[in-house]
């Protein structure tokens, strides 16, 4: 497994390089819940990438990568049976929107939180995927400069060591 580590105050560490990364509104936890808006503390293995097919090139990658379609979902809702797993929209529960308006899931890394097994309640959507320009808290994910997600990515990073504070 390949890491890049990431600290509380937004750094994100790889093979000595240092990223500016933004992290969630509620800091980083061990005791992540959902909702509260923090990223969650420990080794976070990357699943897979997706990517926007009509807006990036496929990112290179160590990793399954997959394009999102207009249709693509991810479930946010603790109290229905596909909490905290990719969706077909329109969807019965609440749910979160892969494909965006804006550039943030142009290119998303899925990270292995609260996927094996599935606990209600515990954090869902928790994904390495492009910051907003100023970068801005997230809702308890971790995200680059587009420049930099690519370059983590090709260099074959498989895993986030979240470091709680």
């Amino acid at each position: 497994m390949t890491e890049a580590t990431v600290f509380p105050d937004g750094r994100l560490v790889r093979a000595g390089q240092i990223y500016r990364a933004a992290l969630g509104r509620g800091g980083v936890r061990a005791d992540k819940q959902e909702g509260d808006g923090a990223t969650p503390a420990g080794l976070l293995p990357l699943r897979r990438v997706l990517y926007r097919a009509d807006r990036v090139a496929i990112p290179r990658a160590a990793l399954p990568r997959e394009p999102i379609a207009a249709a693509d979902g991810w479930c946010d809702d603790p109290g229905h049976p596909d909490y905290n797993r990719p969706v077909h929209l329109p969807h019965p529960a609440r749910c979160e929107e892969l494909w965006r308006r804006d550039a943030v899931y142009d290119i998303v890394a899925v990270l292995g939180w609260n996927d094996a097994p599935v606990e209600r309640g515990r954090g869902s959507a928790i994904f390495l995927h492009v910051a907003r320009p100023d970068y801005p808290p997230t809702e308890g994910c971790v995200a680059l400069a587009l420049a930099d997600l690519a370059a983590i990515l090709a260099a074959g990073t498989t895993a986030l060591r979240v470091i709680a504070p």
